[in-house]
C-alpha cells in the first residue's frame, strides 16, 4: 500500500506540469484539461468528477497497471455515477478485504484497446446495432448507440451512457460514464 500511495503522490505532483506546453484540443473533463501526453491516471487526478475513481483505483492497486503502457480505453464513472450506488456501497468496496471485488469492478471498465468513440460506432454498425466489448475484467458489455450517444449495458443490465467522448491519453482513451458498470458476478 505504502507502494502505491508513493506512486500516487508522484503522479500527483507529475501533473501540476506547467499547461502552457499543452495543446487544447482534448475536452476539459471535471474541470481539468486533460492532456494527450499524459496517461490515464495522470490526467485522472486532476478530474473534480472523478475523486472518487481515482481513490477506487488506488485502493484496488491499479494505479501502475492504468499508468502503463496499454493501450487502455475506460470507461470512467463519475463521482455522481459512484453515489447512486446503494448506500455504503462504495465505503464497503474501499475497505481491504474487499479489495478483489473492487478489483473485478474497476477492470469491468478497461479494454485492452484504443477504441474512439467512432471506432466503437462502426463495431456497432457493423454487428448491426449492438456489439459485444470484452473487458479485460472478465465482464461483457453490450454498446450500443443513438444518435451521437454511445451507451454501454453490463451483465447486470445496467446501462451507463458515455457522457464524454475520445479523451485521449498517452497510453488510451478515456471516455466518461454517467453509471458504474457491474459484473454478473
Amino acid at each position: 500500500m505504502k507502494t502505491v500511495a508513493l506512486t500516487f503522490a508522484a503522479l500527483l505532483a507529475a501533473s501540476s506540469v506547467s499547461a502552457e506546453s499543452h495543446s487544447m484540443a482534448n475536452p476539459m473533463v471535471g474541470g481539468a484539461e486533460m492532456f494527450a501526453d499524459k496517461n490515464i491516471v495522470e490526467n485522472a487526478v486532476n478530474s473534480a468528477d472523478h475523486t472518487t475513481l481515482v481513490a477506487a483505483v488506488q485502493a484496488a492497486g491499479l494505479v501502475e497497471t492504468l499508468s502503463g503502457e496499454g493501450p487502455f480505453t475506460v470507461f470512467a464513472p463519475t463521482n455522481d455515477a459512484f453515489a447512486a450506488l446503494p448506500a455504503g456501497t462504495v465505503e464497503d468496496l474501499l475497505k481491504p478485504e474487499n479489495k478483489d471485488q473492487l478489483t473485478k469492478i474497476l477492470t469491468c471498465h478497461v479494454v485492452a484497446a484504443d477504441a474512439m468513440s467512432d471506432a466503437i460506432m462502426g463495431m456497432i454498425d457493423d454487428d448491426s446495432g449492438k456489439h459485444p466489448v470484452p473487458t479485460v475484467g472478465g465482464c461483457t458489455l453490450q454498446a450500443t448507440y443513438e444518435g451521437d450517444k454511445i451507451m454501454l449495458e453490463d451483465e447486470m443490465g445496467n446501462v451507463a451512457t458515455v457522457t464524454i467522448a475520445d479523451v485521449d491519453q498517452s497510453n488510451g482513451v478515456i471516455h466518461v460514464i454517467d453509471k458504474v458498470l457491474l459484473p454478473a458476478s
